[in-house]
């Protein structure tokens, strides 16, 4: 069989898809190719059960031509919006998606009503090839590393030695997802273990904010592939909603996860292999105002910010397990 799976974006959303590529490998032996945005292609490249994976720049029809050519038996939409559905009409295939639960989703944010299922995405993902007689195998998520994205830790700083220190992930897309910088540097400040500040380019003024002798920034100094290195051999993860806390669950690692705007019943909350949970959740619960989103702001909409400065930064640090 010969399948294309659909998920346009994002890093974690990618990474979240990773069990419905395993199992449909190992399963049923399907060739499988990915279509994706160019940007998020080498996310999926080093992934040894893909045959062949597809991107775009700004229109999956870019690709239309390629895929047409392909002659699939089945598409399978992860993605699941007008854009996917564009590429499955044109190619006119049998194909099958996951219920996003917009619906619930928005009770949730606009109503306070809470009527999604306890059910994680991936779980949900996996709703879309049982058909094909796939089930989930419990494995948890995948995530490889090239040999050459690999980073040798004494390179940056003598303080960091495999296991010994706590890989802080400053970055999300939204702001209402991620800890003020003040608090996040008070937070370090509390660590009596080192700590690996991780992050794009757009995290660099932050992680200037956040300073100490216990410190090693290497905000925008990494590519995705060698932050997931330094995520690897950390003793644990604090982070944020974002794509890095799904690549440490893939993993195994540690995590504590900080919720501000966005709330861990959405069903995105670290995933792990059956049997396990090795993820803290630290949030502010029976907040009125929250979730005031699925996805997140720039600004507290409320303009006070509650859902993040109201948590106790010693919270974050017991979480950890670190000596006060």
């Amino acid at each position: 069989m010969k399948v294309l799976i659909l998920r346009f974006s994002s890093i974690g959303d990618i990474v979240l898809t990773t069990p419905v590529i395993r199992c449909l490998k190992k399963q049923i032996g399907a060739e499988i190719h990915y279509l994706t945005k160019a940007q998020y292609a080498p996310v999926l490249e080093p992934n040894p059960y893909i045959d062949k994976v597809y991107s775009f720049q700004k229109d999956p029809g870019e690709v239309l031509p390629a895929l047409g050519k392909e002659r699939y038996d089945r598409l399978i939409d992860l993605h699941k919006n007008l854009r996917s559905l564009r590429i499955k009409r044109a190619l006119g295939w049998p194909g099958s998606t996951f219920d996003k639960l917009n619906i619930e989703k928005w009770l949730l944010v606009n109503t306070g009503i809470n009527l999604l299922p306890h059910v994680h995405i991936v779980d949900r993902y996996m709703q879309a090839v049982r058909k094909l007689g796939v089930d989930n195998d419990g494995e948890g998520l995948d995530y490889f590393i090239p040999p050459d994205q690999e980073v040798d830790l004494q390179q940056h700083s003598e303080l960091l030695t495999a296991g010994n220190y706590t890989a802080f992930v400053l970055g999300a897309t939204h702001a209402t997802k991620r800890l003020p910088p003040l608090k996040a540097a008070e937070i370090c400040r509390k660590m009596d273990q080192p700590v690996a500040l991780l992050g794009g380019k757009q995290e660099e003024a932050t992680a200037k904010a956040i300073v100490g002798a216990n410190v090693v920034n290497l905000c925008g100094r990494l590519t995705l592939h060698q932050s997931a290195s330094v995520v690897r051999q950390s003793a644990v993860v604090l982070t944020h909603d974002t794509g890095l806390m799904h690549i440490a669950a893939a993993f195994r690692k540690p995590i504590v996860s900080v919720w501000g705007n966005t709330v861990p019943e959405f069903g995105m909350y670290p995933y792990y292999p059956a049997g396990t949970d090795k993820n803290t959740s630290v949030e502010v619960k029976g907040l009125s105002c929250r979730p005031c989103s699925k996805i997140g702001f720039e600004k507290c909409p409320k303009k006070h910010f509650r859902c993040m400065l109201d948590i106790p930064d010693q919270s974050i640090v017991d979480a950890l397990h670190l000596p006060k």
